[in-house]
């Protein structure tokens, strides 16, 4: 028998009302996309939480930091400095400041771009991608962790969800303020 999922004031009486945050802006007669959006949200601020948690308790490390190097070991040339801003969705300021602190500590280099010599070009250095790819792993273990209540079915079905939403945002017109 397949369980349902619990409803508002479930989720309020087994997540207490400090930790329901932003569910417990719905009420029952809200639009069902309202309560989606909201679940989301949710969702996914508890989990960055502990994430952020966790790789402060175990690597004195912030997300941020992590998630820039994360996005060097994917390009193993490195990226310059303003495609890795984009990529972060942060200002260039914001990648320059970690960029110098990462510099510092010996997880990253900054060459000139051999394709621009007006561009700077960040990369990984080899203690820097070991220190990653240990905290790659464990960073791993911690969302299988976290979304290990959810059989594979229900995991499939949240995945292919998400995946058409984000699809239909992508189809989108966007609208502007000049309306």
């Amino acid at each position: 028998m397949a369980r349902r999922p619990p409803a508002r004031q479930d989720l309020a009486r087994l997540l207490g009302d400090d930790s329901i945050g932003l569910e417990a802006r719905v009420a029952d007669a809200d639009h069902q996309s309202l309560k989606l959006w909201l679940r989301l949200l949710a969702c996914s601020t508890q989990i960055e939480i502990e994430i952020r948690r966790r790789l402060r308790e175990r690597f004195g490390v912030t997300l941020a930091r992590f998630d820039f190097l994360a996005q060097l070991h994917r390009h193993a040339d490195g990226l310059r400095m303003s495609v890795l801003s984009r990529y972060l969705m942060v200002s260039g300021g914001n990648v320059t400041g970690l960029t110098d602190e990462l510099v510092k500590e010996g997880f990253v280099q900054r060459d000139q771009d051999p394709a621009d010599g007006r561009s700077m070009r960040v990369s990984l250095t080899t203690p820097g991608r070991r220190a990653f790819e240990r905290m790659a792993r464990e960073h791993e273990a911690w969302v299988i962790e976290l979304f290990g209540g959810l059989d594979a079915g229900h995991k499939r079905a949240l995945y292919e969800g998400l995946g058409r939403l984000r699809v239909q945002l992508a189809g989108e017109p966007r609208q502007t303020d000049a309306a």
